[in-house]
């Protein structure tokens, strides 16, 4: 037993905690879980906690089933609320999931993550990532399929006083860093009940565990203020949806990789090439950054969500912003991918973005100009005209280039790779099938 299971060993008894709950995700990321009593940890610590793969959307077959979830103690942290308790007395872990014979599952998200983390590390490079996460609260998830009611009517900013849920990002900023996720800002977004809370930076995995965390924990506070929180990337017609946008750097060292005193921008060779591989391979794997059907309705020309694969100097209409260089400020030269959404598997999307990235670098990708049009405003025509990419508008688009990517295919391997296809494609066949209420209004009385 090594030093950090005696670490939470010991802690799950000073503190009295009564469940721990081992957590994972399924290749679409939804968050799974199973809770241990005390007196089991140290046998899940040693041989893990078996369970049946094929009842989780996209492990394994029936014949393959038996499943390992191997809890990751530098993941501990005690849960920050308990309704049943005066004080906390539940704690959590991720887990790393294999097959019985140790080896790492081709099913789990998080060792696809690791996979290119190690590609990083090989190359020398650690990527961090710091991400702004927007959702919604809404008074109620039960809808009969209307649009929800938001909380407030709020805009970018606003104070929002007369909210629904007045407490409730203080009470989000006390849950996230009582379990050590630490939060940089948090205010009201452009819509009506929308929120945007960003977390501090961390390497990519801690980020992704960070951010299923932040899920789970955001949509129990929303319970407690009697509203319902929502990471549906566009629940609302009129509204803006729910992006995630990223920022990314790597490090070498302690060196901020990206930064060039000499460059015009201050952008390395490094960063300019990390920047042209997403570029260049922004429209196969915008169906594992956007995965929805729903996600292509926040996707659309007009709106500021990215619809072309371009770069800018806080161009926040390009698909990657780069941030002003504040002078002295060398740690903080990053860039920001403004397209994910609050719907992607943090694991899966982050995996494919690094993968881009670190192609561009191994082979030398050239970065074009920067963009210094409003790119949401220009014609397809016009965008064509300047060399500009366009983004794929919807979930078919966008499975069609996934399935000829190699990048995505070499990336996520070929079990969630070929899963993913099947899961998506019938998501994209359902949706054809449905009737809208747009079609009836506008077409019934033909």
């Amino acid at each position: 037993m090594n030093s950090q299971q005696e670490f939470v060993l010991r802690t799950v008894e000073e503190r009295e905690i009564r469940f721990v709950r081992l957590w994972f995700t399924d290749v679409l990321g939804y968050l799974k879980s199973v809770a241990v009593a005390p007196a089991e940890l140290e046998t899940a610590f040693a041989d893990g906690i078996g369970f049946d793969g094929s009842a989780i959307e996209g492990f394994s077959r029936v014949s393959e089933a038996d499943t390992i979830a191997r809890p990751d103690p530098s993941t501990f942290q005690v849960l920050p609320f308990d309704r049943d308790e005066p004080s906390p007395r539940q704690a959590r872990m991720f887990c790393d999931i294999t097959m019985p014979d140790g080896q790492p599952s081709w099913a789990d998200p998080r060792q696809v993550l690791r996979r290119q983390m190690t590609a990083a590390a090989d190359e020398g490079f650690v990527c961090n990532i710091h991400p702004e996460i927007e959702f919604f609260l809404v008074k109620s998830l039960d809808t009969d399929g209307q649009p929800p009611v938001p909380t407030d009517n709020g805009g970018y900013f606003d104070q929002a006083v007369h909210d629904d849920a007045p407490n409730f990002r203080r009470d989000a900023i006390e849950a996230l860093e009582y379990m050590g996720i630490s939060v940089e800002f948090s205010h009201h977004e452009t819509a009506p009940g929308q929120q945007e809370i960003d977390l501090r930076y961390a390497d990519a995995l801690t980020m992704s565990d960070n951010i299923m965390s932040f899920r789970y924990l955001i949509k129990q506070v929303a319970l407690l203020n009697n509203v319902r929180a929502t990471f549906m990337p566009k629940p609302f017609t009129d509204h803006a949806g729910s992006g995630m946008h990223t920022h990314m750097s790597l490090f070498e060292g302690d060196s901020n990789a990206f930064h060039d005193p000499d460059d015009p921008y201050n952008l390395s060779r490094t960063a300019r090439s990390f920047i042209a591989g997403i570029i260049e391979h922004a429209p196969e794997v915008s169906a594992v950054t956007n995965q929805w059907v729903n996600s292509y309705k926040r996707i659309v020309f007009g709106s500021e969500a990215p619809t072309a694969a371009t770069w800018g100097l806080s161009n926040r209409s390009a698909l990657i912003r780069v941030p002003n260089y504040r002078p002295g400020n060398v740690d903080s030269r990053r860039i920001e991918v403004r397209n994910l959404d609050s719907g992607c598997n943090p694991y899966l999307a982050y995996s494919v973005l690094l993968a881009a990235g670190l192609k561009g670098i191994r082979e030398g990708y050239e970065l074009g100009e920067p963009a210094e049009d409003d790119i949401s405003s220009l014609t397809r025509r016009e965008r064509r005209a300047l060399g500009y990419k366009d983004l794929p508008t919807s979930l078919d688009q966008a499975l069609r280039l996934m399935e000829q990517s190699e990048l995505v295919a070499e990336t996520l391997g070929e079990h969630v790779f070929e899963f993913f296809l099947r899961n998506k494609w019938r998501e994209w066949h359902d949706y054809q099938a449905q009737i809208t209420q747009w079609e009836l209004r506008t077409n019934l009385d033909y």
